[in-house]
């Protein structure tokens, strides 16, 4: 059996696990859900074509970073790995987010555009409304462990069974604790300035935590378009359809045939899966 080469990683930035390509012509740059890693997207580079550049964002207070305080702040958060993206402004960039990333790629998307630094090239969000509808009005989950590991529970089944085991949920339990604090504070409104490039949207049919009909509501931020795709799941069918999630993701980068993704994004697609 012929065993498929990890590609390589470069960690000297503790922001960015970075997978190097010479020669590469966009840089995608993906940020993960609450309480989660930047090896959620491991096993993306070698699904992307060989010139698409991964970058995943380690938040502090986990697995390498397992030493540092956690932010408690989302704008917060979002600055600091605004301020390691732009080293990494060279290429083009898209930006990837998944639930809670997706407010943190939206915010990066925002500051960047305020810095007058480099523009992003498509902002690509999943598993979440725009961050101004319908949070601040939600039942939100207690802090508590139980609290927490029964809303992970619901949104990834058998995968909170990690958190069962004593020594890894004393690993785990600040960094979840401390992403949906940031949730709980984060209550922006609906934004006067528009971002100017276009928003493609992903969802789950069947998503606890994010009707499909909220999806639509990323139309609110952009004055350049969206779309929005569907798969059969809940919160993470990503994972059961990674490999057609990256072939979409794929077609709407810079430089793709088609050039970079469908033109005048303002509607919804049909699921694909």
């Amino acid at each position: 059996m012929v065993v498929a080469r990890r590609p390589k990683v470069d960690n000297s930035d503790p922001w960015l696990r970075r997978y190097p390509v010479e020669g590469a012509r966009v840089r995608l740059v993906c940020f993960p859900h609450a309480g989660g890693t930047a090896t959620s997207y491991l096993d993306w580079p070698q699904q992307l074509p060989p010139d698409v550049e991964v970058l995943a964002v380690q938040y502090p207070g986990r697995q390498n970073r397992i030493a540092e305080p956690c932010f408690e702040s989302l704008p917060e958060l979002a600055e600091a790995a605004t301020r390691a993206l732009k080293a990494h402004t060279g290429l083009p960039l898209v930006l990837f987010g998944h639930s809670m990333g997706s407010a943190v790629a939206y915010e990066v998307a925002r500051n960047l555009r305020r810095d007058g630094g480099q523009r992003v090239a498509r902002l690509l969000v999943s598993g979440r409304g725009a961050p101004h509808v319908g949070y601040g009005d939600r039942r939100r989950p207690g802090l508590d462990d139980a609290s927490l590991i029964a809303v992970v529970r619901a949104l990834s089944g058998s995968d909170a069974d990690v958190y069962e085991h004593p020594d890894m949920r004393e690993l785990l339990m600040p960094s979840l604790r401390a992403d949906y604090t940031m949730l709980d504070r984060y209550r922006p409104v609906a934004p006067t300035e528009l971002l100017d490039v276009p928003v493609t949207v992903f969802g789950g049919e069947d998503d606890p935590a994010c009707p499909v009909a909220e999806l639509d509501s990323w139309a609110e931020v952009t004055n350049a378009g969206h779309e929005v795709l569907t798969y059969p799941g809940g919160h993470f069918y990503l994972r059961e359809h990674e490999r057609a999630l990256l072939a979409e993701v794929a077609r709407r980068l810079p430089g793709a045939n088609g050039a970079g993704g469908p033109d005048g994004l303002n509607g919804t697609d049909g699921p694909v899966a």
